[in-house]
C-alpha cells in the first residue's frame, strides 16, 4: 500500500486517559500513538495495526491504524483479531502454573512424571522439568517447524508428531545450564496439559482461562469462530490477501486475540484475578529465571527471561525504577508485543498484520512512557541515547588470541583482530549492518557510529563468546537496547582426507524440502525451505562435521542466537543425495531435474506424499505453463533469485510464465496428478 492510501484508509479510535471534551487537545500519549502508528504503516510493511492500554481494569486508550481488509477498505477496529505468535507462550505457562496450584503437577519434578511418552536419545532428557521448559533452559535444540504454519488449514500433524521426532534426538546442553529461546518446550507443556487433564488444550483454555476472563476474541485455530474477524495478511508479491494463517503450534505460538483481550489477560498475569491465577503464581512467573544459568552480565536489556516472559526487567523502564514485563510474538505474517507494569497494573498490547514484533515493541514502550508521563507516574521522559564516532586506542596484544573461527546457528565467520580492528557480517537479522569495529579500550570494539559495541566473554563452561551490546535505531520509531551473545568461538576440527573431500563436494550446494505441505506459509519465502551448505574449516553451516555424512550442532549460545539448532545427516537413494534435518527430508539440487520442455507432461505425487521440485531450463524459460491439478493440490514458481513468482494456493492462477534459472515445486496428496502444458 502506498503512503497516501495508508493515510486515507487509516481509522483511529482513541479513548482518552481521563474524561475530556471533544475540543480538548489530544494527550502526548495519543499524539505519540498517532505518530508511530502512521510511521509503521507507511514505512515498515504493515497493513493494519491495533493497540490498547488498560489501566487498573479500564481501557484508557485503544486504537487502530490501516485496514483489516484492503479490498473492502475495512478499518482495523477494537474487534479485529490477529495472530499473537509467541505471546501464546504466556497462556501455556499460566496454564501450567494453574495445574501446579491445584497440585496436579510440580514444576520442579521431571516432565516424564506427567508425560511418560516423552523420550529422547540423550539420557539427560530425564532431568528436564516444566520449569526448564518455561524458562528456556531445557537444552532442547529449539523448534520443529515442519508443517506448523499453514494457510487456511488446522492440520495438527506438527503437534501429533513431536514426541516421535524427539525420540531420536540429542540435547545441546545440560538441562538448566543456560537459557536460550526454545519453542519446542512450550509445545511439550501443551502436550503435558492435555495428558494430565484429559482434555484438549483448546478446551482447557476455553474452560479455565478464556471463559472466566471473558476473552471472547481469544481463540486457537481449532476453535469455531467468525474468521472474517481476522485481520487479513498480505505478501509483497501478490495483490490479493493470503488465506488465513493458522499457526498450528498452539502452545508455542498458535493463538489469535485482540489488544483489549490481551490487556485483560495481562491483568491475570499481574495477579489481579487470583481466582484464576494466584498472586503467588503470577509473582513466581516474574522472577529472574535467566540468572540461574549462563547469561550476559548486563542487567539492562530487552531479554531477561522469567517463566514464559521474554523480559522481567525490561529496558528502558528499568532505568526509571519501574518493573516492566514483556513478551513478543511473531508468526510469518502476524506480529505482537505485550508490555505490562505489574506494580501499577498498566498494560499495553500492540498487534499487527505485517511488520515485526520489534516495531510493535518500540511502539509499546514509547507510547507507554508518554502515558506514564500524562498520568503523572513519571516526571519526564529521558532522551534517547546518543553516540559519537569511536576514538581508536591501542589494542593489547593478548586480545589477539580472540581471533579465530566463530559460529552461530546456520553459519560461521572468521574473526580477525588486526591493528585494533575487526569486521563482522550483518547481525540481528540485518538490523545491524556488516561493518568494521575499532578498538576503543576496556576490551571493547565500537561501530563507526558508536551505537554498537562488540567484546568477548569467556564463561565458566569453557566457551568464548562474541558479545554485542547495541542500541538499535529504527528511523522514525526509536531505539531498542539489545545485549546478546552473537557467536561462539569454535574449536579446531581437522578432517581426514576422505571426510574433507565428501564435504567439499557439498560446499555451496542447495537442498530442497520435500515434506512441507503445499499450503505452508514457508513457500512464500523459499529460504526457509532451502538449505545451502557452507563448509568452513571442519564445520558445515555452523554444525561440526563428524564423518562423511554427519554434522552435529556446535552452538551452545545463551539468550537468543543459540536457538533452533539442527544436525545434518546425508544419505543416498537411487543415486540422489538427500539431507535430513529434524526428521524432514531435502533433495540435492543436483538431483532436481529440469521441467519437461515439450508441449504436455504429467507429474504425480509419490506414495510418500513428498513434494516434487523441477528446475526451469533454457528451453522451458519464457514459456507459459498451464497446470491442471486436483483440489487441494498446488504449486509454487520462483525466479533465479528465489523470489516467488506464482503461488497457486494464494493466487488460484494455474498459468505462469516460467523464469529462466528458476524453480517449480508441486505438492498435494499421494497420487495427485498434475497435467502440465507449455505454450
Amino acid at each position: 500500500m502506498n503512503k497516501l492510501a495508508s493515510v486515507v484508509l487509516a481509522a483511529v479510535l482513541l479513548i482518552p486517559a481521563a474524561p475530556a471534551s471533544a475540543q480538548e487537545k489530544e494527550s502526548a500519549a495519543q499524539a505519540k500513538a498517532q505518530e508511530l502508528g502512521q510511521k509503521i504503516l507507511s514505512d515498515y510493511g504493515v497493513s493494519g495495526l491495533q493497540y490498547a492500554i488498560r489501566d487498573q481494569g479500564k481501557i484508557t486508550m485503544s486504537g487502530g491504524f490501516g485496514v483489516s481488509d484492503k479490498a473492502a477498505g475495512a478499518p482495523v477496529t477494537q474487534d479485529t483479531m490477529f495472530g499473537i505468535g509467541s505471546i501464546s507462550k504466556m497462556h501455556v505457562s499460566a496454564a501450567t502454573m494453574m495445574l501446579a496450584e491445584d497440585k496436579i503437577i510440580d514444576i520442579d519434578k521431571p516432565l516424564i512424571t506427567y508425560l511418560p511418552q516423552f523420550k529422547m536419545a540423550d539420557e539427560r532428557y530425564k532431568q528436564i522439568t516444566p520449569r526448564m521448559l518455561m524458562n528456556h533452559s531445557s537444552g532442547l535444540y529449539g523448534s520443529h517447524y515442519g508443517n506448523s504454519i499453514l494457510l487456511d488449514d488446522s492440520d495438527t500433524r506438527n503437534h501429533d508428531e513431536l514426541l516421535t521426532r524427539l525420540q531420536s534426538e540429542q540435547l545441546k546442553s545440560d538441562p538448566g545450564e543456560y537459557s536460550v529461546y526454545c519453542n519446542d518446550g512450550f509445545q511439550l507443556l501443551e502436550l503435558m496439559i492435555e495428558q494430565v487433564t484429559g482434555s484438549s488444550y483448546t478446551e482447557f483454555l476455553d474452560q479455565h482461562m478464556n471463559g472466566p476472563l471473558q476473552l471472547s476474541s481469544t481463540k486457537t485455530p481449532l476453535n469455531t469462530f467468525d474468521r472474517q474477524k481476522l485481520a487479513k495478511t498480505y505478501f509483497p508479491a501478490f495483490k490479493q490477501a493470503l488465506p488465513a494463517e493458522n499457526a498450528n503450534i498452539l502452545g508455542a505460538g498458535g493463538l489469535y486475540s485482540t489488544a483489549e483481550d490481551l490487556t485483560t489477560f495481562a491483568e491475570m498475569l499481574n495477579g489481579k484475578h487470583p481466582d484464576i491465577l494466584s498472586e503467588a503464581s503470577a509473582e513466581a512467573m516474574q522472577q529472574p529465571e535467566y540468572r540461574k544459568g549462563l547469561w550476559v552480565p548486563e542487567e539492562t536489556n530487552t531479554f531477561n527471561y522469567g517463566l514464559g516472559w521474554d523480559a522481567v526487567s525490561l529496558a528502558p523502564f528499568s532505568d526509571y525504577g519501574i518493573k516492566a514485563l514483556s513478551k513478543g510474538g511473531d508468526t510469518i505474517m502476524y506480529h505482537t508485543a505485550l508490555v505490562t507494569l505489574p506494580e501499577s497494573d498498566i498494560s499495553i498490547a500492540v498487534l499487527s498484520s505485517g511488520g515485526s514484533s520489534i516495531y510493535n515493541s518500540i511502539f509499546a514502550s514509547n507510547v507507554l512512557l508518554a502515558y506514564l508521563k500524562d498520568t503523572g507516574r513519571i516526571d519526564k521522559i529521558r532522551p534517547e541515547a546518543t553516540f559519537t564516532a569511536p576514538v581508536k586506542a591501542a589494542m593489547p596484544a593478548e586480545l589477539q588470541s580472540y581471533s579465530g573461527l566463530y559460529g552461530t546457528i546456520g553459519s560461521t565467520t572468521e574473526v580477525t583482530l588486526k591493528n585494533g580492528e575487526l569486521s563482522l557480517p550483518e547481525l540481528e537479522g540485518g538490523l545491524v549492518p556488516a561493518q568494521k569495529y575499532v578498538y576503543t579500550g576496556k576490551g571493547q570494539f565500537k561501530s563507526p557510529d558508536g551505537s554498537a559495541i562488540v567484546s568477548f566473554d569467556q564463561l565458566k563452561n569453557g566457551k568464548t563468546y562474541l558479545k554485542l551490546n547495541v542500541h538499535l535505531q529504527l528511523p522514525g520509531l526509536g531505539q531498542m537496547l539489545m545485549v546478546t551473545y552473537e557467536y561462539q568461538k569454535l574449536d579446531a576440527n581437522p578432517l581426514d582426507a576422505t571426510v574433507k573431500q565428501a564435504w567439499t563436494k557439498r560446499d555451496g550446494k542447495s537442498y530442497y524440502a520435500l515434506d512441507e505441505k503445499i499450503n505452508s506459509s514457508f513457500y512464500l519465502s523459499p529460504s526457509i525451505l532451502t538449505k545451502t551448505i557452507a563448509v568452513d574449516q571442519g564445520y558445515a553451516s555452523g554444525t561440526r562435521i563428524v564423518d562423511q555424512n554427519t554434522a552435529v550442532n556446535a552452538a551452545e549460545i545463551p539468550v537468543m542466537n543459540g536457538r533452533d539448532a539442527f544436525d545434518l545427516t546425508f544419505s543416498k537413494q537411487n543415486g540422489a543425495e538427500y539431507l535430513t534435518i529434524d526428521g524432514n527430508d531435502y533433495i540435492s539440487g543436483d538431483a532436481v531435474k529440469p521441467v519437461y520442455a515439450g508441449h504436455a507432461s504429467v507429474t504425480t505425487i509419490p506414495a510418500s506424499g513428498q513434494g516434487i521440485w523441477y528446475k526451469i531450463g533454457k528451453t522451458a524459460a519464457g514459456r507459459t505453463m498451464k497446470v491442471t491439478a486436483p483440489d487441494g493440490a498446488g504449486f509454487a514458481v520462483y525466479d533465479d533469485k528465489g523470489t516467488i513468482v506464482n503461488y497457486s494456493v494464494v493466487t488460484k492462477d494455474r498459468s505462469t510464465v516460467l523464469p529462466q534459472g528458476g524453480m517449480i515445486v508441486f505438492g498435494g496428496q499421494a497420487g495427485d496428478v498434475f497435467k502440465l502444458e507449455l505454450k
